[in-house]
């Protein structure tokens, strides 16, 4: 079963291929699809893709990482984490034997804005997945036992993300760029905070944050709607739970000075640095032109960041930058990494890149340049059906337009230099920059000291504590 499962992504892939060359040279247009809304306030979408006999079913819920907080950050995780851990009428065993043998594949997570169910399956076996999705999502039960393992498991992650610099700066920078807003919370949790979370603040988090009012469902692939509908209905409308806190909009705190971070892990040979400061909301009108911009700065091998300091200097093995853009709002950062006898070079020489696109701006030749690649690559963006569900679920997530996908190419051609030029003046940020270096303190410290105070932490150590 799973070697039929295996070529049906693989023909997927060659299906989505041929698409590409043909979508490419056209505006890209989203597929057609239904949605509807349960009694309980629960959104549904559905897309029918008749390619292949594959169904993906993705459900988000109200229940993310801006949900913890300081004294149970990592709640948000483990709760998601547990959702597959058995249910009200499947235990642990009976979910992973039955979903395993249909080749179906499944997955539940968590994200700053929301907690994740997703499952990818043959349409045949609709009738014996969905009702143990249905369950995961509306009547997890939290065994203790399960609930031990996952705690454990979590601790150790967090030991284990602190040997590698990339997979923790972000932490620290989030805590510069967004303070004390939730934004800033730690998705994995400390050590300290999971070892205090109690089963009872599981069941309670669930309690007060699973809710069908809030949450939204997607499914894409081949099916039948009318039957599809009469499913979903049938198994969800008894999800009733009411929960207790609203997601209520929190104003982001201004930045207005400088900070640096240096996260000291001895034994490093390079330094991990990340710079940037105050970004975007996801559903800013301008987002499809930040792209652009930011493709010239650092969003492809043949950006500045990765010219300069790659290609041109050798300094690094690569170089980038970026938008994380949330609900409320997001941040900017450039990153990078270097040996540690090269790092005063190299953050030299990233700020000076920099600078560039405010000094200078971009020419037509390489503006041209930057939005023919993004119109290449924003197709097979959306084309499996994980992808599809996942744009209709970001779009009541992040309240963005559902004509998003249509005019794209048009968005995406109206940017000319002018435009271009107020882009980079309005989200490109000039001044108050927040940095994060990780490696040997004792080395990075006297160099940094003159972009702004230093606050010197151990890898050990979390500001959020």
């Amino acid at each position: 079963m799973k070697t039929f499962y295996n070529l049906i992504n693989i023909a997927i892939v060659l299906i989505s291929f041929s698409n590409y060359s043909l979508q490419a040279q056209s505006n890209f247009i989203s597929p057609a699809y239904e949605h509807f809304i349960l009694d309980n306030g629960l959104k549904v979408y559905m897309v029918v893709q008749k390619e292949v006999p594959l169904v993906h079913f993705r459900a988000v819920v109200p229940a993310g990482v801006r949900q913890d907080s300081k004294a149970n950050a990592g709640l948000s995780e483990l709760t998601a984490n547990l959702l597959s851990s058995g249910t009200a009428s499947y235990d642990k065993e009976t979910i992973e034997t039955t979903l395993d043998f249909m080749g179906a594949s499944y997955n539940s997570s968590s994200n700053m804005e929301a907690s994740v169910l997703t499952s990818s399956f043959i349409n045949k076996d609709l009738p014996h997945v969905l009702p143990i999705l249905t369950e995961m999502l509306t009547k997890p039960s939290f065994e203790e036992a399960e609930f031990v393992k996952s705690k454990q498991r979590a601790v150790a992650g967090v030991d284990q993300s602190r040997e590698s610099p990339r997979s923790v700066i972000n932490n620290y920078f989030n805590q510069l760029v967004y303070g004390k807003h939730p934004y800033a919370n730690i998705p994995s949790g400390t050590k300290q905070s999971i070892e205090r979370i109690e089963l009872k603040d599981v069941n309670r988090f669930y309690s007060d944050h699973y809710t069908p009012m809030g949450s939204v469902i997607a499914v894409v692939g081949d099916f039948d709607p009318t039957k599809m509908k009469t499913q979903l209905t049938n198994l969800f409308s008894s999800w009733n739970n009411v929960g207790k806190v609203k997601n209520n909009r929190t104003v982001l705190p201004s930045l207005d000075s400088s900070k640096v971070v240096v996260v000291n892990k001895e034994d490093a040979r390079e330094t991990t640095m990340l710079i940037g400061g105050v970004g975007v909301p996801r559903n800013i009108s301008d987002y499809i032109g930040i792209q652009v911009i930011n493709t010239i700065l650092g969003g492809r091998f043949t950006s500045w960041l990765n010219d300069e300091l790659r290609v041109n200097s050798g300094l690094t093995y690569g170089a980038r930058s970026g938008f994380s853009a949330l609900r409320e709002g997001g941040s900017f950062s450039m990153s990078t990494f270097t040996a540690n006898e090269t790092t005063e070079q190299t953050i030299d020489l990233l700020l000076k890149t920099y600078q560039k696109i405010h000094k200078t701006g971009v020419d037509s030749k390489t503006l041209e340049s930057a939005k023919n690649y993004v119109m290449g690559q924003f197709p097979p963006d959306y084309e499996t059906n994980a992808a599809i569900a996942r744009f209709f679920t970001d779009t009541y997530t992040y309240e963005l337009p559902l004509d998003y996908i249509d005019r794209f190419n048009e968005s995406v051609s109206s940017i000319d230099i002018v435009k271009a030029t107020q882009i980079i003046e309005d989200y490109f940020p000039k001044e108050n920059m927040q940095m994060v270096f990780i490696g040997k303190a004792s080395e990075i410290t006297p160099i940094v000291s003159k972009y702004g105070p230093v606050k010197v932490l151990e890898i050990t150590e979390d500001v959020y504590e």
